[in-house]
């Protein structure tokens, strides 16, 4: 069996590739170099393939520039002027890593690639794109539809199109998904997991000397990833792993609470029994929104206050989904869910979650 990939020395193209491998594919990679912020993985991908070499796995591996081309585009990820965003990965903000028709351009050259690879040694080849759900919230061109669509374009655009196909193994999966497959294909290929994964980069912003962030939304749902599947990341960060775990967490618990309407469980938030002198600030957008000073102990679990800031304006909205009516109060800056208001005997409580809060001392 034969198969061309695309390689970019990432945790979902190096699980693919061992996958592969594990399923008795003869495989050729590529990378792109197109002036990325995190072009450290392209070395990380050299790293993996030097190491598969080491172990009698001969992958073939080339580095495609595109640095000239997609320069001109616009996007966090190459732009000098843009900072990547921080965050979980399926916040608005993301959308700034975009990079506009990136996995057109990328399909467009593999599939010429499998196509030269299927005449010169006459075989049929798969297309192998380690593309996953968890990226089609922000990246429309990772959803299936896309590449059903590109597929068959390029099949009608293509003497020889039927010998070429894409293969995308983890469509329907997640990082989780890919993780759990590679543990097996470790252990099916006499591979160490973690030497494999600590030769990745996931990070959008890693430093100066390679260490990922741990704060990009890629390394919030890598670090995720490696916590539902009870291991250490061996990859290294600025941070210890307790500490980008511990941010990790509070990041998918505040776009849970803020963006999907949750709620964080009663008498674990950081400002239920907090009374310091200050500001409560939106932690998404940072809009004031209550003082100190109307900040009381009702008991009930959560931060309370007896009144907004007077610039805060507060949006108010009925709300049914508990089975009675309540009032849910949403950030009228950027339209985050914060928590409910009740009125009372002794007046107004602002019933708000912690995560969704950020406090600024006086």
């Amino acid at each position: 069996m034969r198969a061309v990939m695309a390689f970019s020395g990432g945790m979902d193209s190096t699980g693919l590739l061992i996958h592969l491998l594990s399923k008795g594919y003869k495989v050729s990679t590529l990378s792109y170099d197109y002036g990325q912020k995190h072009v450290i993985e392209i070395e990380r991908a050299k790293l993996n393939i030097a190491y598969l070499k080491s172990k009698g796995f001969e992958v073939e591996h080339r580095v495609v520039d595109l640095k000239s081309a997609m320069s001109i585009f616009h996007s966090a990820l190459t732009s000098t002027e843009l900072e990547v965003p921080e965050g979980h990965y399926e916040e608005e903000q993301m959308k700034a890593t975009v990079v506009p028709n990136r996995n057109a351009i990328f399909a467009s050259i593999l599939y010429g690639y499998a196509l030269s690879t299927s005449i010169r040694e006459d075989v049929d080849v798969d297309i192998a794109l380690g593309v996953h759900s968890g990226d089609h919230a922000i990246y429309p061109d990772c959803r299936p539809e896309f590449y059903e669509s590109i597929g068959e374009s390029f099949a009608m655009g293509n003497w020889d199109s039927e010998r070429v196909s894409f293969n995308l193994p983890y469509i329907d999966g997640d990082k989780t998904t890919i993780l759990r497959d590679a543990l097996i294909s470790c252990q099916k290929l006499g591979l160490d997991f973690d030497t494999i994964f600590a030769n990745t980069n996931t990070s959008y912003n890693p430093d100066e000397e390679g260490r990922s962030s741990g704060k990009s939304g890629a390394d919030v749902e890598r670090i995720l990833a490696f916590h539902d599947i009870g291991r250490k990341d061996p990859v290294e960060y600025i941070d210890s792993w307790e500490v980008v775990l511990s941010g990790a967490l509070k990041a998918q618990l505040r776009h849970y609470v803020m963006k999907e309407n949750g709620t964080e469980r009663p008498y674990t938030g950081e400002y239920d029994k907090h009374f310091e002198p200050g500001n409560y600030h939106c932690a998404d957008c940072d809009k004031l929104l209550f003082s100190s000073n109307s900040k009381f102990d009702s008991g009930c679990g959560w931060p309370a206050f007896s009144e907004e800031d007077e610039s805060a304006n507060i949006t108010q909205l009925k709300d049914t989904s508990h089975g009675m009516v309540l009032i849910e109060v949403r950030c009228s800056e950027c339209d985050s869910h914060l928590g409910h208001l009740f009125h009372e005997a002794r007046g107004p409580r602002y019933c708000i979650n912690s995560i969704c809060l950020d406090f600024k001392g006086d």
